[in-house]
């Protein structure tokens, strides 16, 4: 993924009795669904609805042209050229260049009179700075990577940073659950073929953008450690490594692991 983004910095030992783990965790992002109705249909139905569902309605036309906008974008760029435009995008709601622009962020305000889109900017910008909750909490990975990569001006900057932050969030989330899971695989079996299945599982359902941050061949050396099965307990099949520096290649990317045939990293 990009460099800017942080990582997730694993902390395994492994002892005579088996593995055990503690992690310090950084946050790492961490991505198209449709929306099938028009903005017209949309908008026509959310009048006679109480706000609640008018501020849904609202959010699924942006979603709408987000997705549309996505389509176009990642159809018109090499997986090179959209791992670029990802860090680039990202570099505008992440580190030193969003916090340069941190006044001129929170004075942001969108282009509309909806109160509903206006409210909910107002309230990421709350929540950034320590204050009420994520609007965008518990919405799927799908929809957060469409605002968080919508550049357009739909979103104001605070709003797609409060969109990286839940799928931070989530994304965290999915990588405990995962090590702990790891652990009683390797544990049980010396093997770590579920976890192999269940990172390329995560990868293959990210959208492209996300995708383009990992390693080119990331997919096709997942498979290959899948079909190895290979037992690190009792080194058998073939192969080389500890369960420790296998998962902690996996999860940060490493250069070398990842590296293609020609040894030029992906």
């Amino acid at each position: 993924m990009a460099d800017n983004r942080e990582r997730l910095i694993l902390v395994i030992s492994i002892n005579s009795n088996g593995l055990s783990g503690s992690q310090v965790l950084n946050v790492a992002t961490a991505p198209t669904e449709s929306i099938t109705k028009s903005q017209t249909s949309v908008e026509k139905a959310a009048v006679d609805r109480p706000k609640e569902a008018r501020g849904f309605s609202s959010l699924s036309v942006q979603l709408s042209k987000s997705a549309a906008l996505a389509t176009e974008r990642d159809s018109s760029l090499s997986r090179k050229e959209l791992g670029a435009k990802a860090s680039e995008l990202l570099s505008k709601i992440s580190g030193d260049g969003y916090f340069t622009n941190k006044k001129a962020n929170d004075a942001e305000v969108p282009d509309t009179q909806d109160p509903v889109l206006l409210a909910r900017a107002s309230n990421a910008t709350q929540f950034l700075n320590g204050s009420g909750k994520n609007p965008f909490a518990g919405m799927s990975s799908d929809q957060l990577s469409l605002i968080i990569y919508d550049d357009s001006g739909s979103f104001t900057t605070n709003e797609r940073r409060a969109a990286w932050s839940e799928s931070s969030d989530q994304e965290y989330a999915w990588r405990q659950k995962i090590v702990a899971s790891s652990i009683a695989e390797y544990n049980g079996t010396g093997k770590l073929t579920d976890f192999f299945t269940a990172a390329l599982d995560h990868y293959n359902n990210l959208p492209a953008i996300e995708q383009a941050q990992y390693p080119n061949n990331y997919e096709a050396k997942l498979q290959g450690w899948i079909s190895l099965d290979f037992n690190y307990k009792t080194n058998t099949v073939e192969g080389k490594g500890s369960a420790l520096d296998v998962m902690n290649k996996v999860l940060d990317f490493d250069k070398v692991t990842f590296e293609d045939a020609s040894g030029n990293a992906a």
